[in-house]
């Protein structure tokens, strides 16, 4: 699995030992909450031309991943750089 650079970060952190059990069990379910929503997924229909969907394609398959997950990486790529500089 391929992670992004906080992803990484968030790894090494859990890995050093700077993360801790929450013991109260209602942050913990409001945390997993927090979590689930983050991590939810919305389907959305995207018109590409044909051009770059091949491009894309070919793209994906040279990195081992399918146009989708590309596509879906490039998106969150995008969005967090523009939310840092905002």
């Amino acid at each position: 699995m391929k992670l992004d650079p906080e992803e990484k970060e968030i790894l090494e952190s859990f890995e050093r030992g700077e993360w801790y059990s929450i013991l109260d069990r209602e942050k913990l379910e409001r945390y997993q909450k927090y979590a689930r929503q983050t991590l939810r997924k919305t389907k959305i229909n995207l018109y590409v031309s044909e051009k770059d969907l091949l491009a894309l394609k070919q793209i994906a398959q040279k990195k081992g991943i399918s146009y989708q997950e590309l596509l879906e990486n490039l998106i969150h790529r995008y969005v967090e750089e523009v939310l840092s500089q905002s």
